[in-house]
């Protein structure tokens, strides 16, 4: 029989969890300027003492909800010593870049997140972007360099111009909702118009560049 956790360790894990959701509940519709402790204190229904007790700062809290909702701290959960890799990649970064879309389409924490790191310096966003960056040299040296090899720096460039499309589409389309070259993301049809043309970008370099 499974032994049911009772108790402050599930308060915590309860408190925790409410407070993280509050982070995401006031940035999409309160924006990053209410992401004070009082407030999201009051946001999640418990004491501010709490926040500094469980997190020893907002700030802390407001970098682990970032950490939870970044879609590139999935490279962090591959085990490299169970995962194979035969064609070096090439249906990761296709998948990578679609789930991207996917996310962004669907999450509007996430484009908030992207919106907030373009428009304001911030030593806690640098971090989550350097942490994001170094995840993604992990993959790209373990799984993609030995493919490449002089023409890594290639890849690199075909990959930055694909995610920062994927951001740039994503954050157009639901800003203003016009199209984009006559496509429109946030129909399936177009996003899968996109996704496509993303996957025959990655085929012709591998092909290309190997």
């Amino acid at each position: 029989m499974r032994k049911m956790v009772s108790g402050p360790i599930r308060d915590k894990s309860r408190t925790k969890a409410k407070l993280i959701r509050a982070i995401g509940k006031i940035i999409k519709t309160r924006g990053f300027q209410q992401l004070k402790v009082t407030y999201v204190a009051k946001t999640a229904g418990v004491d501010k003492k709490l926040i500094y007790e469980y997190f020893g700062s907002v700030e802390n809290l407001v970098n682990e909800y970032l950490r939870k909702q970044d879609y590139g701290s999935s490279a962090q959960q591959i085990d490299f010593s169970k995962t194979d890799f035969l064609d070096s990649g090439k249906e990761y970064s296709k998948t990578l870049i679609a789930n991207m879309l996917e996310a962004l389409s669907k999450n509007k924490e996430l484009r908030q997140i992207i919106i907030w790191e373009l428009s304001e310096s911030n030593e806690m966003l640098r971090k989550l972007s350097d942490h994001r960056e170094e995840l993604g040299m992990i993959l790209f040296n373990k799984v993609m360099l030995p493919y490449f090899k002089e023409n890594e720096k290639k890849y690199r460039a075909i990959l930055a111009i694909l995610i920062s499309s994927a951001y740039y589409l994503s954050l157009h389309a639901e800003s203003n909702g016009s199209l984009f070259a006559g496509l429109d993301i946030r129909q399936n049809d177009d996003r899968q118009a996109i996704n496509d043309a993303v996957n025959d970008i990655i085929d012709m370099a591998y092909e290309k560049y190997k």
